[in-house]
């Protein structure tokens, strides 16, 4: 049976590692928080473990669930002091995609600091609806971040597409019944990204305008 031509109307992005080249500022601050709490973890055990819902990592390092709200305001405290950029051609792709699309942000980051970047990259106006971790009980590879960004777009599943650098990312828009873009960017998630098997992978955010192009003339 042939498939159905596809016809998008909105476009979700993930946050960190997909428009914000943000993993050197947070492994910076995760190993401070690492060493603040004296666990003996370095960058090789952070990419290894690295997962975009946090605490998966907390387990990996053992860090006992007593100890998370300490762990949220080291990594904070230390996250404070960088001041990560946007990835080359990100501004771009949504000053592009704007024009056409409805946009939305889906972001395992927390609210304050993502709307904070937003706000100092005068990006916010452009995106519809955004959503970030405090917003649903359940987190990243579950469905429900998205199904409420779509909620707040007044959007169909089969009318939208997600792009995110990260294994939880491709299984949650597919969960979702969203078709899954895949992108490398700097965080250590490239080789699970693959095995996702997303609808697509692009090398950089700046290949996306001509995939949408492609998908939808």
């Amino acid at each position: 049976m042939k498939r159905p031509r596809f016809s998008a109307r909105a476009v979700l992005f993930d946050w960190d590692g997909t428009l914000l080249d943000s993993y050197l500022a947070d492994a910076r601050a995760y190993l401070a928080m690492f060493h603040a709490m004296g666990i003996d973890w370095g960058l090789a055990e952070l990419k290894r473990y690295y997962s975009p819902n946090w605490h998966r990592v907390y387990r990996a390092a053992r860090i006992p669930r007593a100890k998370w709200a300490e762990a949220d305001r080291l990594w904070s405290l230390a996250y404070a002091r960088e001041n990560p950029k946007l990835l080359p051609g990100a501004r771009r792709i949504v000053m592009t995609l704007v024009r056409k699309f409805e946009l939305g942000i889906v972001s395992s980051g927390n609210g304050p600091r993502v709307r904070r970047q937003l706000r100092q990259f005068q990006l916010a106006e452009y995106f519809s609806a955004c959503v970030f971790h405090e917003d649903t009980p359940k987190r990243k590879p579950h469905p429900a971040p998205l199904i409420l960004a779509l909620e707040r777009l007044r959007a169909d599943p089969e009318e939208c597409v997600y792009v995110g650098d990260t294994a939880e990312d491709i299984e949650m828009a597919r969960r979702a019944g969203v078709r899954p873009i895949g992108v490398l960017g700097p965080f250590p998630t490239s080789a699970r990204v693959r095995a996702a098997q997303p609808d697509a992978l692009l090398r950089s955010i700046r290949d996306l305008p001509r995939y949408l192009h492609r998908l939808n003339p």
